[in-house]
């Protein structure tokens, strides 16, 4: 399968190893190329760097870009965007405070991205994930929510062949959980002295 990462920063690195891994052709975009093709070269023989500049020939397209660049993408390219699956992964914290989510009182950011582009299959992953664990081998849960059962199904075997389990927590309303979750992940990494490395997992009893 041939997927589209947008950024070239730590989440695009960490997603686009595991889905080199797995397989498939990885293609990353950048508003700065020469960064595009210095983390394809990281990534092997099976990705590719390229100029920020639409989504043509992308089965799937990862936005790994924080909230606001990810929803003025999706404004961009909303026509072209119109049946794909793209995949959320932001937490639109406020970094300045870590105190809350700065979009829209009960909307999450992957909701916002879908109405911003109709027709499009939003799924949100790997907001839960951090980039030091995704770029290693460990076997991680990624939780995934969206409305389209397909694009749902699609996400569930891109994780599977990037050895990551799936959990799907739902419809598209439940990234709004994900994204405070996560908030609160990363606001207590100082206290329990994480690093920026620790995981949420679901353990079935």
């Amino acid at each position: 399968m041939e997927i589209l990462i947008v950024g070239s920063g730590n989440m695009a690195r960490g997603i686009g190893l595991r889905l080199v891994r797995g397989g498939h052709r990885v293609r990353i975009a950048d508003r700065e190329p020469d960064k595009a093709a210095d983390l394809a070269a990281e990534l092997g023989d099976s990705a590719s760097g390229e100029i920020l500049d639409g989504t043509a020939g992308a089965e799937v397209i990862v936005f790994a870009t924080p909230y606001e660049a990810s929803k003025q993408l999706a404004e961009m390219w909303a026509s072209e965007l119109a049946g794909k699956t793209v995949i959320d992964i932001c937490n639109p914290v406020d970094f300045t405070t870590f105190d809350g989510l700065v979009t829209p009182e009960g909307k999450s950011a992957a909701e916002e991205i879908a109405a911003a582009a109709p027709g499009t299959r939003v799924v949100k992953a790997f907001n839960t994930t951090f980039a030091s664990r995704l770029a290693n081998s460990t076997p991680l849960d990624v939780f995934i929510a969206g409305d389209d059962p397909d694009a749902k199904k699609t996400v569930t075997g891109l994780c599977l062949d990037a050895d990551l389990r799936p959990i799907d927590v739902g419809g598209l309303k439940h990234a709004r959980v994900l994204e405070a979750f996560q908030l609160l992940h990363m606001k207590v990494q100082d206290q329990i002295q994480g690093g920026w490395a620790t995981e949420l997992t679901f353990k079935p009893a």
